[in-house]
């Protein structure tokens, strides 16, 4: 009995040991303080950590911005949506109306008058950020980039981005078409949790079409090789 008591007080010390060494390297984890965030010249930032959603730093992180093209991060997400319900999928070929064809800003230089595949369109809009390939997209999905807007709007209220409305589908700017640096985390991670296997578009670093290669607007996948995504956006009202 004196044995058999002795090994088990013997196993519990081990145990507790054992815990002991396990949790050290928590406790001195939490003992660690955040450093202290630089000093960005940007007018509100958010910096979030993807997979447990904490933020690390953030400054005016609900200040209402022009979002320019980081915009299209909707309208990717919006054509997602539309793709995962059946209601089109990547082989579509969508009208270029004259519209779209005359967006002015970025392009991918579809013409009107053709048709050119999702799947064509989305790396056009995403990599090349495209407002022709964007506009073509609202239009082909919603029947006019207002009701694809409209679109946009709902989807923004059904994910809680609460500082946000959408007047088109380019980021070209408009009245009452803004969005914060909480909001567009909420969306970016909405969009990489539901669709992985579209994400990919995102770190491609060119893109061809009709002859035209055009490298990705995100000059970082070039600097830094973890970085795969997502979204530029430039207009001299909301800069760079």
């Amino acid at each position: 009995m004196n044995n058999a008591k002795r090994f088990s007080g013997t196993g519990f010390v081990v145990l507790l040991a054992g815990l002991i060494v396990t949790l050290l390297p928590f406790a001195l984890r939490a003992q660690i303080a955040a450093p202290t965030p630089p000093d960005i010249n940007a007018k509100g930032y958010l910096l979030l950590d993807f997979h447990s959603g904490r933020v690390l730093a953030s400054k005016n992180p609900d200040e209402r911005l022009d979002p320019a093209s980081i915009t299209k991060l909707m309208t990717a997400y919006a054509v997602f949506r539309a793709i995962q319900s059946g209601q089109l999928s990547l082989d579509d070929e969508v009208l270029v109306s004259e519209k779209a064809w005359r967006t002015p800003g970025s392009r991918m230089f579809i013409e009107v008058g053709k048709r050119v595949p999702v799947k064509q369109l989305l790396p056009g809009m995403i990599i090349q950020s495209g407002n022709d390939a964007s506009v073509a997209l609202a239009e082909h999905v919603a029947g006019t980039e207002a009701s694809f807007a409209e679109v946009m709007n709902q989807l923004a209220a059904e994910l809680g981005m609460t500082n946000t409305r959408y007047q088109n589908s380019t980021g070209l700017p408009a009245e009452e078409h803004y969005t914060s640096a909480t909001d567009i985390a909420i969306l970016a991670s909405a969009l990489i949790n539901e669709f992985p296997d579209y994400y990919r578009w995102y770190s491609q670093k060119q893109f061809t079409y009709n002859g035209i290669t055009q490298g990705n607007r995100n000059a970082l996948l070039w600097r830094d090789e973890t970085v795969d995504g997502m979204k530029t956006g430039y207009t001299e009202s909301a800069g760079y």
